[in-house]
């Protein structure tokens, strides 16, 4: 029984009535008013989920929230996609394949990964302006980890010069936009201004975001601009704010997750070389050239091969679409080991979108009769450093200089045990097959 003077419709989801006032002689809320005898509310036909006067309904349609809203200009559908060419293939989760066919991924990771680079600088750098806020107590562990991530990035981008002011850098996924806050505090301070007139910062973020930090930089006088739109549509060269000045630009991503990381279209090279920031802007209408991007690769198993930019070096390699889904299944194995297992391992991490891993290990019955966790731990790690390959493929074909970094301390992180294991698995796999026999 609803209360007096409330609402009597039942919310079958809540399990309660709802708890809307109503006006004197009437049994619903306005909301719920459609469900009144005699009513002249009618669910609304761009989200039936809410209802209008039906004598207001041409008004109604005119400013609903659900209404299809206009582009923006930048808004260009797919324009960063690959081909779509391999949707079609069925994907296959690692449980439903059979021994054999288990063994003939592994055996195809075992020759892709062969002669593969693995030298991977362990450069867990910092940058002073965070140390204040490292120090504070009131920051929790999942803060403070985020809070070294940033330093460490902030660090690796002083060292390769790509940290100062006369450009503009671009923050994609950027969710409340923290990494671009603390590059403008830290060029602010270096320079012992009280603001950067000369510096942009653009930050692309398709989900709405709470708790924002753009409000700190309102009147600062700093460019500062966020669009709220999927990188898979967003045509940097119409954003009105890199074609003002041109200045160069600097890509960064503290959480650029899964196949975010190859929508290509925007990490293209320079046309022509940049002899300094200060350079003139070119009589071209596009935006500035692009000095670099640094970006923390994160949800290997979470990418697609239609947006993969490696796909050039898994076809030399023999690879193909099916392959590379097989190997993003199979990465998600780097966290299954014992270090990743139990409540204790998961204390203090924040499992919201700016977590690293988004979902468990899969499990595969057919795998754990002969690979360890350790084994399955270490050959998930292969995975991610064979889609990385791909990466800097893309990269060094297209002009960049790259190279992988261990950016933050973690736990298990590759070592040498994994080269080894690279070169030995098959052996292993096929005395398991033989003792496995009747």
């Amino acid at each position: 029984m609803a209360a007096p003077g409330r609402c009597g419709f039942f919310l079958e989801k809540k399990k309660r009535f709802c708890k809307m006032i109503v006006a004197r002689g009437k049994v619903f809320c306005g909301e719920h008013a459609a469900m009144e005898e005699g009513s002249s509310r009618i669910p609304c036909p761009l989200d039936p989920k809410h209802t209008v006067s039906e004598d207001k309904l041409e008004q109604h349609l005119k400013k609903c929230n659900s209404r299809e809203k206009a582009k923006p200009v930048y808004y260009v559908e797919n324009i960063n996609s690959g081909s779509a060419d391999g949707e079609t293939l069925q994907q296959v989760s690692l449980s439903e394949r059979s021994r054999a066919e288990l063994h003939s991924l592994l055996d195809k990771l075992n020759t892709a990964v062969t002669g593969l680079q693995w030298d991977v600088d362990n450069s867990v750098l910092s940058h002073p302006i965070l140390q204040e806020e490292l120090n504070n107590p009131k920051n929790g562990d999942s803060a403070h980890k985020h809070l070294k991530q940033q330093s460490s990035l902030l660090g690796h981008l002083e060292a390769l010069g790509l940290l100062g002011r006369g450009r503009c850098f671009v923050e994609f996924g950027a969710g409340r936009g923290k990494l671009s806050h603390w590059i403008h505090e830290a060029l602010k301070t270096r320079d012992h201004v009280k603001t950067c007139k000369d510096l942009q910062l653009l930050l692309v973020e398709r989900c709405s975001t709470r708790f924002k930090v753009d409000g700190k930089h309102q009147d600062t006088g700093v460019e500062f601009e966020r669009l709220q739109v999927d990188i898979q549509h967003l045509d940097l060269s119409k954003v009105q704010l890199l074609t003002q000045k041109k200045l160069p630009l600097v890509g960064v991503g503290k959480h650029l997750c899964g196949a975010a990381t190859g929508l290509r279209k925007e990490v293209q090279p320079p046309r022509k070389r940049l002899k300094t920031p200060e350079s003139s802007p070119g009589p071209d209408s596009g935006p500035g050239p692009v000095l670099g991007l640094a970006v923390a690769l994160c949800c290997h198993h979470r990418c697609e091969w239609r947006h993969y930019v490696g796909q050039q070096f898994f076809l030399q390699k023999g690879l193909g679409a099916a392959e590379f889904s097989a190997f993003c299944r199979m990465s998600s194995w780097a966290t299954c080991g014992p270090a990743n297992r139990g409540p204790a391992s998961r204390a203090g991490t924040n499992q919201g979108r700016d977590d690293e891993e988004h979902e468990p290990a899969e499990k595969t019955d057919a795998v754990s009769g002969f690979l360890s966790l350790e084994e399955r731990e270490q050959l998930g790690r292969l995975c991610k450093r064979l889609i990385d390959g791909g990466r800097l493929h893309f990269l060094e074909t297209n002009g960049f200089l790259s190279k992988l970094t261990c950016y933050v301390d973690r736990e298990g992180s590759v070592t040498s045990r994994d080269r080894g294991l690279a070169r030995k698995f098959t052996n292993l796999l096929q005395k398991k097959q033989t003792s496995d026999r009747p």
